[in-house]
């Protein structure tokens, strides 16, 4: 920990965020410093390798993880929106460096100080939310990385249920892969296909009138099936309703003239 009462902490953005929608990144950041943290978005940081690590490419996916861990060896925390992304720098980047005396101990110290950004609010930061209305029924999406590789599943739903107005329900196939994967639903369309159909159903059965989770590639997923279906479901990330940023089109509308 820094010697300021208030912890460093690192945003990795991530790739999707950044380019597809960056007001999560945004919602990050609002959500950190209203918890007390010094937060910065080194400038320097690229994609977390996820995608050249799940295609083969190991020696890209070292060169890739060694500027990450470079640019972010100096904050008290490292905190990324996405389950997914989290996953890939707390645990891949330890089995990329296994054996390597001087990566793998820097590897395993970033890995430790690496944190998903809605269970680093909850178990970290022990953050309670007052003042936020939502009056919308909700469902949340537990994401296969989230879900499976870093154990978030309370949290998110702690955070939600603090929020005035808010009706979380709870989907059947809550924790079932949408069928986005990254390259897998590009290398087995059909297959994925059905599954974001499978998990469309499921998210009508519940009544909900939005969706949220914790991982931008699920959610581009499913509100791209959703439109395609013409099902009137709301898709957020659920940083944007913790920070109260849901007055711009959600995930899948047309942008607005601004």
């Amino acid at each position: 920990m820094s010697n300021n009462t208030s912890p460093r902490v690192g945003l990795f953005a991530t790739c999707l965020v950044d380019l597809m929608r960056p007001v999560v990144g945004f919602a990050a950041v609002k959500l950190l410093e209203d918890a007390g943290c010094i937060v910065d978005v080194p400038v320097a940081q690229t994609c977390c390798g996820q995608p050249a690590y799940n295609a083969g490419d190991t020696s890209d996916t070292i060169d890739i993880a060694r500027q990450v861990i470079t640019s972010f060896e100096n904050y008290d925390y490292i905190v990324v929106p996405s389950g997914s992304c989290g996953g890939m720098l707390k645990h891949h980047y330890i089995e990329l460096f296994e054996g390597d005396s001087e990566w793998a101990p820097r590897a395993q110290a970033f890995a430790d100080k690496t944190h998903e950004l809605l269970s680093f609010l909850d178990d970290i930061m022990k953050v309670s939310l007052t003042g936020l209305k939502l009056d919308a029924t909700v469902a949340y999406h537990d994401s296969c990385s989230g879900l499976r590789e870093l154990e978030i599943k309370k949290q998110p739903r702690a955070l939600l249920n603090a929020v005035d107005g808010l009706n979380l329900v709870e989907g059947t196939e809550a924790e079932t892969c949408c069928g986005f994967g990254g390259l897998f639903c590009v290398k087995y369309p059909d297959i994925s296909e059905k599954m974001v159909d499978a998990k469309v159903d499921d998210i009508v059965a519940t009544g909900a009138d939005t969706l949220v989770a914790g991982d931008l590639g699920c959610l581009m997923n499913i509100a791209g099936r959703l439109q395609r279906r013409n099902i009137d479901i709301k898709v957020r990330h659920t940083a944007e309703i913790l920070a109260n940023m849901t007055h711009g089109p959600a995930i899948g509308d047309p942008m607005d003239d601004a």
